[in-house]
């Protein structure tokens, strides 16, 4: 599992690469919640490149997600494949993130 980082302005976007499944989902979820715990947690995700998520994936996503809702952000995701957005509605938790089609836009949406 790679995580890739970009900036843009002061945004984060990081972009695991790979299934997001057994360790390689506990690594993202405590790469994000450090993120989302820090001082200014303007980051968002790029998810272009994972194919699938299993359930600690999910899990990790919606406890992260949690945790900028009480600082009044929605975590962003971006690129989501069908697959994961799939797994995203059939769990019931899609209603805690926002989407996004390309990183433009969702870098825009914390202006």
């Amino acid at each position: 599992m790679k995580i890739d980082h970009q900036t843009f302005g002061t945004v984060d976007v990081c972009m695991p690469i790979g299934a997001l499944v057994d360790e390689d989902a506990e690594r993202v979820r405590e790469h994000l919640r450090v993120r989302a715990e820090g001082h200014s947690p303007r980051f968002v995700v790029g998810m272009e490149e994972v194919p699938y998520m299993d359930s600690a994936a999910v899990e990790g996503m919606l406890e992260v997600a949690e945790t900028l809702q009480s600082s009044g952000v929605r975590l962003k995701l971006v690129g989501v494949t069908s697959t994961c957005r799939e797994i995203f509605e059939i769990t019931g938790v899609s209603n805690h993130f926002q989407f996004f089609d390309n990183v433009e836009d969702a870098v825009r949406s914390f202006l």
